[in-house]
């Protein structure tokens, strides 16, 4: 068994077929974004959580992105992603209504790429 004392973050790496207007989407979902190189950059909530977006498209991989996110509250918290009008902004950006499972309840979000982001929360 992995002791956990060892690991600090797990940061995943995304893809974007618009690196710009992806950094922007990013950015205006509250990520704080620090640029890496000209075709990287990490985008951060805290140290545990972040993600890289890089500028490289494979269609394959892209489209088969998938992060789930855990939010304390899914109602607020889709209540302000409906305010920053991220359909109307962003081209290719989709936004859910919340499903319930029998695990929890859950909502989608697709970045302007097509990656999908699972946004739930836990019963």
């Amino acid at each position: 068994m992995i002791e956990k004392k060892k690991f600090k973050s797990i940061r995943p790496f995304l893809g974007a077929k618009n690196f710009e207007e992806s950094r922007s989407f990013y950015n205006t979902l509250g990520f704080n974004e620090t640029k890496l190189a000209e075709n990287l950059s990490v985008f951060k909530v805290d140290e545990k959580l972040s993600f890289y977006l890089q500028k490289a498209y494979v269609k394959d991989w892209v489209d088969n992105s998938m992060l789930f996110l855990e939010v304390e509250n899914i109602e607020d918290y889709l209540s302000e992603l409906k305010l920053k009008k991220l359909t109307e902004k962003f081209s290719n950006v989709q936004l859910s209504e919340i499903v319930k499972n029998d695990w929890g309840k859950e909502f989608f979000l697709h970045d302007p790429s097509g990656i999908l982001w699972h946004i739930g929360c836990f019963y």
